[in-house]
């Protein structure tokens, strides 16, 4: 656990972004509670909004191992579940609709940032995380690779 703004401690979280064209490992957890889980927060959103966050909150964790958890898929993306005992799942989605359901989800937080009480310096942190993702996205993009997504707690 970290220290968290306010002084309260907050679990440690990495999402990881990858693909055969490169990756990265978001460390913040602001990123995971204001993006990733941005589809928990009690709102009224389009239902392309809604669609968009439903993408990110189906990031599954990484070591979950429920052979019993429903096989989702949607529009450019999907869950592929393990294939063996040292793989994990993972969502995999197309660049451009990734990079879609980011763009929402950062538009939705800056709407609702005094809303959701998110400080300029957590803001500050999930605008480097994206502009990181936003590379691998660009590189999965060029190599015509999807990219895929799980995170660890």
């Amino acid at each position: 656990m970290s220290m968290a703004p306010g002084g309260e401690f907050s679990p440690i979280i990495h999402v990881n972004v990858a693909s055969v064209a490169g990756g990265y490992t978001v460390g913040t957890p602001a990123f995971f509670h204001y993006i990733v889980r941005l589809a928990e927060f009690d709102m009224n959103l389009s239902r392309d909004d809604r669609e968009a966050l439903d993408v990110l909150a189906a990031i599954p964790h990484a070591f979950d191992r429920d052979d019993e958890a429903p096989h989702l898929s949607g529009r450019g993306w999907r869950i592929v579940p393990p294939r063996d005992e040292l793989d994990w799942p993972v969502l995999e989605a197309t660049p451009q609709r990734l990079r879609s359901a980011l763009e929402r989800a950062r538009k939705i937080l800056w709407m609702r940032a005094a809303e959701f009480r998110v400080s300029a310096q957590e803001i500050a942190s999930i605008e480097t995380e994206l502009d990181a993702i936003d590379g691998v996205i660009l590189r999965a993009e060029a190599a015509g690779v999807p990219v895929s997504l799980s995170y660890v707690a």
